[in-house]
């Protein structure tokens, strides 16, 4: 089936950073944290709910993200009866700066900077990202943070904050993301329409918010034209 193309030239490629770009292996290290606590045919249900209390606990204002980590923890493991160590925001945030990119990232970004402006939107922090682009190797316009915004997404007012930074509005944009949740439905409710969701198994692919869907920024390079 040929891979459609956009029928417009953004002004930007915007990007969600972790997960969609850096790779986010939060489970192998929630596993060190939990050990024996929870039986192993429970384990995945566990981290299931761990990751919607992450979502959850964005959804006000602001605050630092490794405490963000430490709270939603605390949380699902209050939930199921399990003592969370104390030191697991740290655990998680060390974790989180010392990912690198997914293997099929850099060539293909690279690429596409040299023809277009790619923007990051994130939810973490500013220390966080000036950790995390770097390994990405290629040349971005904006690297905008929830710590910036004052906001985490889905919050539209992390949105809004890029548009006023950049002073664009929703049509200036493709944006590529792999969490639904957290990106493509506050968008679209914003008026954003040239959404891509990269695929990458953490949310569901649903309908009704009118992303397409790629595998690879490759694909999403084809449908940019390059």
């Amino acid at each position: 089936m040929p891979i459609p193309s956009f029928q417009f030239r953004p002004k930007y490629v915007s990007f969600d950073c972790y997960g969609t770009l850096i790779e986010y292996p939060i489970t192998p290290i929630t596993r060190e944290l939990v050990g024996d606590q929870i039986p192993a045919e429970q384990f995945d249900q566990f981290v299931r709910e761990f990751r919607g209390y992450r979502y959850d606990q964005v959804r006000g204002e602001y605050y630092p993200y490794e405490q963000v980590l430490r709270d939603s923890f605390e949380r699902v493991c209050r939930k199921w009866g399990v003592k969370a160590a104390p030191d697991a925001g740290q655990r998680f945030a060390d974790g989180v700066r010392s990912w690198g990119p997914h293997p099929d990232v850099v060539e293909p970004l690279r690429k596409m900077a040299e023809h277009y402006k790619l923007v990051i939107l994130s939810n973490a922090d500013d220390s966080f990202l000036a950790e995390s682009v770097p390994k990405l190797g290629a040349e971005f316009h904006a690297v905008l943070t929830a710590e910036q915004a004052g906001y985490y997404k889905p919050r539209y007012a992390a949105f809004e904050y890029m548009l006023e930074k950049l002073d664009a509005s929703p049509e200036d944009f493709v944006h590529v993301a792999s969490h639904t949740r957290y990106d493509h439905q506050s968008m679209h409710d914003m008026g954003f329409r040239n959404l891509v969701l990269l695929d990458r198994g953490y949310d569901p692919v649903t309908h009704g918010y009118d992303y397409v869907t790629v595998k690879s920024l490759d694909e999403l390079n084809q449908m940019l034209g390059i």
